[in-house]
């Protein structure tokens, strides 16, 4: 018998219809619990699929150091990935990044750089490529490789389209390094042009862990604007508020961009009629419990 290893328990996540928050007239509201992954987020899939493809293109090899600038979830399943296959990794994050986070990674044997808070991820990306550019490690760079949406046209995608058994009628996902959005809505169109794609963006001044609006000069690059067909800004106090609702009326223990992808989703239901809407629930909420957003 040939047993399983950890690896071959990435994807596949449930799809779970939320039966207390309302989806607006007729409409049908799905979580895709992302947080079932083994690293806890949907991170696990790109993490993978960026370390395996580069071993098979000989890029890369056990022993070797990798660095990635994180905030937080990529950081936690490279961690992983590493541990499972066997290199040395440096993780650059911004220090404002919940406890849980960090120690998270440093269970899994990385090492961590933290950068002013100030600074945030674009500072957490120039001292990567910094340390890059002095011989310290390779960064498989989630903003720019190709292997990170590739791991959602490969799985996430097929994996929604089939649970819906092809009903889908909207896509809904909070925007970081745009690999989900970017990897789904690729699947999706090309199963149904007509699906619908939506973004979650942080409204001006909102700080929420996991979407993020880039600068022009930082907008990822494997980012295509034309995959998005709508984007749509949500507060902190919505974001918050909904992640606090996944867990006390529907029992999903979620993250805060989740909960700011789920009020969208939510919110654009009630423009609709008849739609099946499918939202990332990207990760737990255990990584969050020190930020305050859930009652002590």
């Amino acid at each position: 018998m040939e047993y399983k290893t950890l690896e071959d328990y990435v994807g596949q996540t449930p799809l779970v219809r939320l039966k207390r928050i309302d989806g607006g007239a007729g409409n049908v509201l799905l979580a895709k619990l992302e947080g079932n992954n083994p690293a806890g987020s949907v991170k696990d899939r790109p993490a993978l699929s960026m370390i395996m493809r580069a071993e098979r293109r000989g890029e890369i090899r056990p022993g070797d150091t990798l660095i990635e600038a994180t905030s937080g979830n990529t950081g936690i399943a490279l961690a992983m990935a590493a541990a499972m296959r066997g290199y040395r990794m440096i993780l650059i994050m911004p220090e404002n990044q919940s406890v849980e986070r960090r120690q998270t990674m440093r269970a899994f044997g990385a090492e961590l750089v933290l950068t002013p808070r100030e600074g945030g991820m674009e500072m957490a990306r120039d001292v990567a490529e910094r340390m890059r550019d002095e011989g310290k490690g390779r960064i498989l760079d989630q903003f720019a490789n190709p292997d990170n949406p590739l791991s959602h046209v490969e799985g996430t995608g097929p994996e929604i389209w089939e649970q819906t058994a092809g009903r889908i009628t909207h896509f809904v996902s909070s925007m970081g390094t745009t690999g989900t959005i970017m990897g789904v809505s690729r699947y999706l169109k090309s199963r149904n042009p007509g699906i619908c794609v939506v973004g979650c963006q942080p409204e001006e001044g909102a700080q929420i862990p996991g979407i993020r609006k880039w600068p022009e000069a930082y907008l990822p690059k494997i980012y295509e604007a034309p995959r998005v067909d709508r984007l749509e800004y949500v507060s902190q106090a919505d974001a918050e508020e909904m992640t606090r609702r996944l867990a006390r009326e529907e029992g999903i223990f979620a993250g805060i961009s989740s909960g700011g992808a789920m009020h969208v989703a939510q919110r654009l239901g009630h423009e609709l009629k008849n739609a099946v809407i499918v939202s990332i629930v990207c990760d737990r909420g255990d990584r969050y419990l020190s930020t305050g957003v859930f009652p002590a």
